[in-house]
């Protein structure tokens, strides 16, 4: 993201950019502690599946480090339970908790340490997570452009750049490894609603890279692609069940719909620890729903009457016969997701 961080551990302090006030502003907010992690993942100042994972990497050792008991048993239940008020900040998205039984799982291996290393060997494990995601998007950009062709368009839905992520990001790679190759690939923008992430934050991100990238409201993508502008669909996600059946913000499902219709690709943008295999199918992804007054309000004015009922998921399952592959870090995953994702993941 060039000069513009998504996220930093800078002197056993979590620095994240603010994303809820993009584009007009750019901020950052430290969190100092586990409650501050938290908020910041529950309020979406830091958003976006990877970067919630190394987020809340950086959230476990700061309880760690807010630990002034005696090393034990009493130690690993703390940690135990800071985690699991953690993974409730947001349940959707699958990296918040593979973040925090990852480093769990790290203590366990190490419980012959001294109380002090243990507490260092958290924060090793946050930073390994932190550098992995960058290498991981990195790789997935690279296989997304082998599916494209110099000139094509893709339409993305949401935001999973480099700002929902450590950088690079997950479907938007593309668009950077691109430039680095001397590809020229144009990006259509949905807005987004009702957060309005691939307003404030797509089209933002892209046109600071010098993507050429074109806004449109959440109900043009089916006139665009009968107009014959979109080549390809690119998408990131929250949580890949094993059945390849794939959450991801509201808005996506209807996206793939279209896109089937129209025999237009759709590719899911996925790194390894987004994709559950204990989750059977997409029925058992819990979504998250959110409060009303994102529905109601933008910039904080109304656009409805106050007392309107509202109904706000977050997220939506797009089925997986939609989805022409999911390209993770390891390859390009194909149907029949069942059989293909257990190939990858070593099942």
């Amino acid at each position: 993201m060039g000069e513009i961080t998504t996220l930093e551990w800078k002197e056993g302090e979590l620095v994240l950019l603010d994303q809820t006030i993009l584009p007009n502003k750019v901020a950052y907010v430290v969190c100092k502690n586990l409650e501050d992690v938290y908020r910041a993942i529950q309020t979406m100042i830091v958003r976006g599946a990877p970067a919630i994972g190394v987020a809340a990497g950086y959230g476990m050792v700061l309880a760690a480090h807010a630990y002034k008991g005696e090393k034990g048993d009493s130690f690993f239940r703390y940690m135990k339970e800071k985690g699991e008020y953690l993974k409730s900040s947001r349940p959707t998205a699958i990296n918040l908790m593979w973040a925090v039984d990852r480093i769990l799982e790290k203590m366990e291996k190490r419980r012959e340490l001294s109380l002090e290393d243990l507490k260092r060997e958290v924060e090793s494990e946050a930073v390994a997570i932190h550098e992995e995601d960058k290498l991981t998007n990195r790789s997935i950009g690279e296989k997304l452009l082998r599916l494209l062709k110099d000139g094509d368009t893709v339409l993305t839905h949401c935001n999973a750049g480099g700002l929902a992520t450590s950088g690079y990001g997950t479907a938007l790679s593309v668009f950077y490894m691109a430039q680095e190759k001397g590809m020229k690939i144009k990006a259509f923008a949905d807005e987004t609603r009702p957060r309005l992430q691939g307003a404030n934050l797509t089209a933002f991100e892209l046109a600071q890279h010098g993507v050429d990238v074109t806004l449109i409201c959440d109900n043009m993508a089916a006139l665009v692609m009968s107009q014959g502008k979109i080549d390809a669909v690119i998408v990131g996600c929250d949580r890949v069940a094993s059945n390849g059946d794939t959450a991801n913000k509201v808005g996506t499902y209807g996206v793939s719909v279209l896109a089937k219709y129209f025999h237009i690709p759709f590719y899911v943008a996925s790194p390894i620890s987004t994709i559950d295999m204990e989750c059977a199918a997409g029925s058992e992804i819990p979504i998250e729903e959110r409060s009303w007054d994102e529905v109601l309000c933008i910039h904080g004015e109304y656009i409805a009457p106050r007392e309107i009922k509202t109904y706000n998921p977050s997220f939506d399952v797009t089925p997986a016969e939609n989805i022409t592959a999911i390209v993770t870090e390891k390859g390009i995953v194909y149907p029949p997701f069942c059989d293909n994702l257990k190939m990858i993941m070593g099942k």
